[in-house]
């Protein structure tokens, strides 16, 4: 008898986030994500991007085809555990020209330039496997691998992701 399959509703998905050409010696971007399994932070990261990008919806939109991957790696690992996941997984973004840019098929003269490594994001979302969607930057829960934030804005986004010492250590008279 095969063991019954799971599935689960809306419960896998991803924030991304990138800083604009904030590395001073070579201009390149910094990318973050955080993906969530049933509302636990279960990947995140923080890397510097591979090539300059010349707007930050460029840098946005790379920032997305980096969650895109780590996304559906982890859906593949849920699959092979009999776990079936609902589609499509949303990715939250706080930039409007990468939600469009992402869900634009056509490349245009201010896109040709952006290698195809990212454009495959593209396709997942005509296939529906990913939604990419806009989210206002305080509610990014990835911006705390991208930017420099205030002590409120940091312990916010250090409880979403479920680091809950960092108010311990911020309070900590040095």
């Amino acid at each position: 008898m095969e063991p019954k399959k799971q599935t689960l509703t809306g419960i896998l998905k991803g924030y991304c986030d990138s800083d604009f050409a904030g590395d001073t010696d070579t201009r390149r971007s910094v990318s973050g994500f955080v993906i969530y399994l049933c509302g636990a932070a279960i990947s995140w990261r923080s890397k510097g991007q591979r090539s300059v990008t010349l707007s930050s919806t460029e840098a946005e939109y790379m920032s997305i085809s980096e969650v895109a991957t780590e996304i559906l790696y982890v859906a593949g690992i849920l699959k092979f555990l009999g776990i079936s996941v609902e589609y499509p997984i949303t990715v939250n973004v706080d930039n409007i020209g990468a939600v469009y840019l992402s869900k634009n098929a056509t490349t245009g003269s201010r896109t040709k330039h952006i290698d195809i490594r990212y454009h495959f994001v593209r396709e997942y979302i005509e296939d529906e496997i990913l939604k990419v969607v806009f989210v206002r930057s305080e509610n990014n829960h990835a911006d705390i691998f991208t930017k420099n934030l205030n002590k409120e804005k940091f312990n916010e986004h250090c409880e979403a992701i479920g680091v809950r010492e960092a108010k311990k250590i911020l309070q900590h008279p040095r």
